[in-house]
């Protein structure tokens, strides 16, 4: 019974011993002369005290180090800049454990007065000044030294500027490695840690995926038996789909049932909010994201794109239907052109149907197919030989999904399959030492406010305190799910949930950006932009409107004033200021919203200054942000 209690009180208490171990070495000074003080106490306290009184200090020490801190924690907040315990609002707990720290700090130093000289300092620091020392020593302090042994468990990195933590890092070391030596003398905490890092936080790199195409191309049906070949849907889930189906007499429908998921969706056949699922390799997890392809439904699909690192355009190669996507007013030229405004890294383009009675592996339609479309890809950017692979499948049977095509079937492509291509793929460079960016996509309430969407930059972890904005509300994470794995910690790249305290579900929009408390994104109303004007029928002049879609926001905006016209050869501004713009020309002009929205330089931050323009359910400009005015 008592092993119980006391099992129940070290679980309730690991959090805070987490928390503390991990963040003691931001409450030390960062001079090599403390570094050396350090040195020199636990030298002289080993020499000079006994043996049994330098074991007690060891002990009494310990507590002081790793109580003081963990109980500033929840007042000052882990990642925002430190306020006083009394101001947070646990002001009387945090003044009582400051106190017993400071008893059991000075019974530490009665008990070995020949070493209270040398260790004094040492133990003062953290006890007597927990909330100066944070606000001298910021979280992103934490040294590379403390990484490693913290399980390499990434630190909420709170600045841009590395020049600082160039200086901060070598004098940090010693001092990290003294704390953490002195820790070897009470396991419990490590034992209690290490697991906890272990299984919460997933080890694989995370790519997004979102599959992209005109209208019944098999964007969901391709995501489904995806799903099915890798295990992600159970075969009984798979065969009730089927038999519904067949009821309904869809039954070559029932794989996209994985992915669609609500009743109008299924009735209809039609995609129309962006799907979400998950398969994992070996080596990645990848997110899929099922864009819908109907032409009403655009700006869903503007929202899942801006959340991808890889885009697979599905193209139908039975006759008649590619070339209804593919000419004006099919879905196949604007969902490939807004995947590459929204900074897809890599195209594949996935040419399904191909066990069609009207094609039946052909190789002269999947070559006319290809030919037809890569006029188009390559004058939108993208690259044959670096970021576009064109390859054959059949989504409904799988073939060309998972395994490579038999030879007696396609005895003419003899290249990857789907699934082991994008394996393969070189790893993606990601933000990690950034502070914490993530654009809201979609929130909804579950006993407290859950939001989603991609983190595009820095880390966050459990109880950590973000900062909503554009409206400035400091929230606290409370629970972090990634693909609905719970987790202590989320990096870039990954696709999140995280359950917020601190704010109500209805003062969350989509486009809204959960970002660091210390060094918060921007924002702003009126800015300067380059826009490339792509199909407009009439002239654009200043006080046009229209809707632009920046990362997972869509504001209304007006065109205030054109500044310049830009030469699309030699790129050379024009002296004198254009009265109207037209189809095909790039200008420079300031734009003004209609509310605040989060946005930033493109240079300094391509996912948040890159948008569109749209009017009358078309795309007619892609732009950048050069410079946010208010």
């Amino acid at each position: 019974m008592a092993a119980q209690e006391n099992t129940e009180v070290t679980t309730k208490f690991s959090t805070l011993n987490v928390n503390a171990v991990e963040f003691v070495p931001s409450f030390n000074y960062n001079s090599a002369a403390s570094a050396a003080a350090v040195a020199a106490a636990a030298a002289q306290a080993a020499v000079s005290a006994p043996a049994p009184q330098s074991t007690t200090t060891q002990q009494q020490q310990l507590p002081v180090e790793t109580v003081a801190p963990s109980s500033s924690l929840p007042a000052s907040g882990s990642a925002t800049p430190a306020t006083t315990p009394d101001s947070a609002g646990s002001g009387d707990s945090t003044n009582a454990l400051n106190a017993a720290a400071a008893a059991a700090g000075t019974e530490a130093i009665a008990a070995a007065p020949s070493s209270s000289n040398s260790t004094s300092p040492v133990q003062g620091s953290p006890v007597t000044t927990p909330s100066s020392a944070t606000a001298a020593a910021p979280v992103e302090n934490i040294s590379a030294a403390d990484k490693t042994a913290a399980n390499n468990e990434t630190d909420p990195a709170d600045s841009w500027d590395n020049e600082d933590d160039a200086i901060i890092t070598p004098d940090d070391e010693e001092i990290d490695d003294a704390e953490f030596t002195e820790g070897e003398a009470t396991p419990k905490v490590s034992k209690k840690k290490i697991p906890k890092v272990e299984e919460n936080r997933s080890k694989r790199e995370h790519v997004n995926v979102v599959f992209i195409g005109h209208v019944d191309a098999g964007k969901s049906t391709i995501g489904g038996q995806i799903m099915s070949l890798t295990g992600m849907v159970d075969k009984r889930t798979l065969e009730k789909y089927e038999r519904e189906a067949r009821e309904k007499s869809r039954e070559s429908w029932y794989l996209s049932w994985a992915l669609d998921t609500n009743q109008e969706e299924r009735d209809k056949g039609k995609t129309v909010e962006v799907g979400r699922a998950f398969f994992e390799t070996d080596r990645k997890h990848f997110t899929i994201l099922d864009a819908p392809g109907h032409k009403s439904f655009v700006p869903n699909m503007i929202g899942g794109a801006a959340q991808a690192d890889l885009a697979v355009l599905v193209i139908s190669a039975r006759k008649g239907e590619f070339e209804t996507g593919f000419d004006r007013g099919g879905q196949t030229r604007e969902h490939a052109m807004l995947a590459k405004t929204a900074g897809v890294k890599h195209l594949v383009v996935l040419v399904n149907k191909m066990d069609d009675p009207t094609v039946n592996w052909d190789q002269e339609r999947y070559n006319e197919c290809k030919d037809k479309i890569l006029p188009y890809l390559k004058k939108l950017g993208f690259n044959p030989a670096k970021d576009l692979t064109f390859m054959p499948c059949s989504g409904l049977s799988g073939l060309g999904l998972r395994e490579q095509i038999s030879e007696t079937i396609c005895p003419w492509y003899r290249g990857p399959a789907f699934i082991p291509f994008i394996d393969e793929l070189p790893s993606l460079n990601r933000k990690l030492d950034g502070p914490f960016i993530m654009p809201i996509v979609d929130k909804y309430k579950d006993m407290g406010t859950v939001v989603m969407g991609k983190v595009e930059s820095g880390t966050a972890r459990k109880g950590q305190n973000l900062l909503v904005m554009p409206n400035r509300t400091q929230v606290a994470v409370d629970q972090l799910f990634s693909d609905d794995y719970e987790v202590t910690s989320v990096g870039p790249g990954e696709n999140v949930k995280i359950k917020l305290k601190g704010i109500e579900e209805e003062d969350v929009s989509p486009g809204f950006v959960i970002c660091d408390a210390a060094n918060p994104i921007k924002t702003g109303k009126i800015f300067d932009a380059q826009v490339v004007i792509l199909e407009h029928k009439s002239i654009i002049c200043a006080g046009y409107s229209a809707v632009m879609h920046i990362h997972c926001a869509a504001e209304e905006v007006t065109v205030k004033a054109l500044i310049c016209l830009v030469d699309k050869k030699t790129g050379e501004k024009s002296k004198t200021r254009p009265r109207f713009v037209k189809q095909d020309q790039v200008a420079i002009m300031r734009i003004e919203c209609s509310g605040m929205i989060c946005l930033e330089q493109f240079k300094l931050f391509p996912q948040m200054g890159r948008f569109t323009l749209r009017d009358e359910n078309k795309t007619i400009a892609i732009g950048k942000v050069l410079k946010v005015i208010e």
